[in-house]
């Protein structure tokens, strides 16, 4: 079982926010999902972006796959190291 973290559009038309939950890849964008671990609103002013980090980074470690967009989210957070970051540490 491939296990993601993916975003899960809420909200009405034209006014979307996302869930960031973990997922059975095989599952629909909507459909079922094991765990809801934050949300992210694109529409306030800032972005508005809440995600337990300790559920992520035990996700993470269990072998969970971000998609690109939860990739960039935990990238903004904190969660997951950027490459230039760990390049400069080298």
């Amino acid at each position: 079982m491939a296990v993601k973290i993916r975003l899960k559009r809420m909200g009405a038309k034209k006014k979307p926010f996302y869930r960031v939950v973990v997922a059975d890849s095989r599952m629909p964008r909507d459909g079922r999902f094991i765990e809801e671990i934050g949300y992210y609103n694109p529409l306030t002013n800032p972005i508005e972006i809440k995600i337990n980090e300790e559920k992520a980074v035990d996700w993470l470690n269990k072998g969970a796959i971000p998609t690109d967009s939860v990739k960039y989210l935990f990238k903004n957070l904190g969660i997951l190291p950027d490459k230039k970051a760990i390049e400069q540490e080298s």
